[in-house]
């Protein structure tokens, strides 16, 4: 953010609480930042600025009657925010990305838009996506690609493409993402920020685009762990619009930050994560665990478990849950669909009934030898986020390049094993390549850990600074 107003949202939320700012200031900041970015990063949808000032005015009038008895004020109050394009709200236009939504107006709110609402935060306007959240580089034939801040020759990463860009580009103070393969950590690492993908189940997916019913996660993306600790802790919890959502009570995610490390065993990969590994994404995997020893963690490296068939039966499930929630549209309409997105819908279509229940069963079998192998022998795993640098929006725009398969493949081979097994996941920035794009590492927890990780995380980051570097 600009030198003038809080670089993160646990900062802003501490100007705003002691009156040495208010939410319109600091909305109208990042509205100014917004619209001076748009033109080149194409990170927003729609910016909807008179509606988030609006909201503001009212921020601040709620925040100048609490002390005369008017009901508290929720723990987001006052910070702007701004969403992915594919979490509804009743009576706007909800894109996904995408043609055949371009104008479809949503008849239900989100749970997780709605709680993080009543918690008093700010909705700045919708993000630009991959197109229906179906691909990890941030690509967008309809609306535009989205470009990295850091350099918009590069990708974003995708599918959270507006998420992450507009957080690291300081536009606003976080954003919901999604995650089915990698569509949170995968933007968060090449962008420079942090992202949360928790265990499946931990927050509601109600009201938020479906694209594959197993693998689906709901989680945020802001500038540091902590930031994201304090979204987390809003959107998380039971909701009965949701069967699949856990009733298992949310930990003190915030509570859980600021907490010392000291004995806590993190485990570095033998095999796997290792492999194609370019060098400067392996000295940011070194360097990282060196902070944490230092900190009094205890580093033991951890062979892995077979992950290549997880890895595939991931893609199998994403693939199938896809071209069936797509059926209808892709028999209709299938030339309002990007080439790259069309292309996966048909392929999901293909596979066979024997083939997706094969990758249904081996699931629970999977999870359960993951957590032996690994969990048994360290508390948490470091791991990169991706094994390649950053690559450009030309080496994998698969429309003139379709080798760039090749790439897409490997963006999210690393984070697509933890949708499968649906274990709490967080990606930190953890340094830059030589070309001065970012290195993202991810923290893998046993389910249900998340308040681990968010220790963890937030130790690691109150001893560097990578979170805090911008564009």
């Amino acid at each position: 953010m600009a030198a003038d107003i809080p670089a993160t949202l646990v900062d802003a939320l501490a100007e705003l609480g002691a009156g040495k700012l208010s939410s319109v200031e600091l909305t109208a900041a990042c509205i100014d930042r917004a619209q001076a970015a748009q033109p080149r990063l194409n990170v927003f949808i729609s910016l909807e600025a008179d509606a988030a000032l609006a909201a503001a005015r009212a921020n601040d009038e709620a925040r100048a009657r609490a002390g005369r008895g008017a009901p508290a004020l929720g723990p987001l109050h006052g910070v702007p925010l701004a969403h992915k394009d594919m979490y509804y709200r009743a009576g706007k236009v909800a894109t996904c990305g995408s043609r055949i939504r371009r104008d479809w107006v949503a008849p239900v709110t989100s749970t997780a838009l709605a709680r993080l609402e009543a918690a008093g935060s700010i909705n700045l306007g919708t993000l630009n996506l991959a197109e229906f959240a179906f691909s990890p580089t941030g690509h967008n034939v309809h609306f535009g690609d989205c470009c990295n801040p850091w350099n918009p020759a590069y990708i974003t990463g995708g599918s959270s493409s507006g998420s992450a860009a507009g957080v690291a580009a300081g536009l606003f103070y976080g954003a919901l993402g999604s995650d089915t393969g990698g569509s949170i950590r995968v933007p968060a690492a090449l962008c420079g920020v942090s992202g949360i993908k928790p265990t499946w189940g931990r927050v509601s997916r109600a009201g938020a685009m479906p694209l594959s019913q197993s693998l689906d996660h709901v989680g945020p993306l802001a500038r540091s762990i902590a930031d994201c600790a304090w979204l987390l802790q809003v959107i998380a919890g039971a909701d009965p619009a949701d069967p699949t959502a856990s009733a298992r009570p949310v930990p003190d995610l915030v509570g859980a930050l600021g907490q010392p490390i000291a004995g806590l065993r993190i485990g570095l990969p033998d095999g796997y994560f290792d492999r194609d590994l370019a060098a400067p994404i392996a000295a940011s995997l070194e360097a990282a665990a060196a902070v944490f020893e230092a900190l009094g963690a205890r580093i033991v490296r951890v062979p892995m478990p077979a992950l290549d068939p997880v890895n595939a039966a991931g893609t199998v499930l994403m693939w199938a849950e896809a071209a069936s929630a797509h059926q209808a549209w892709l028999a209709e309409r299938p030339q309002d669909y990007g080439a790259q997105v069309r292309s996966r819908l048909e392929t999901g279509a293909a596979l066979g009934a024997l083939q997706y229940q094969q990758a249904l069963k081996q699931r629970g079998p999977a999870l359960d030898d993951f957590c032996r192998r690994v969990f048994d022998r360290c508390d948490l795993l470091l791991a990169p986020t991706h094994a390649q640098p950053v690559p450009t929006r030309a080496d994998t725009d698969l429309v003139d390049r379709p080798e760039a398969a090749a790439v897409l493949g490997a963006l999210t081979r690393l984070t697509r094993p933890f949708n499968y097994l649906g274990l709490p996941t967080a990606s930190l920035p953890a340094g830059f390549d030589d070309r001065g794009m970012p290195v993202g590492l991810q923290l893998v927890g046993a389910p249900w850990s998340e308040a681990l990780l968010c220790t963890a995380g937030d130790a690691f980051q109150r001893e560097t600074d990578w979170h805090l570097r911008r564009p």
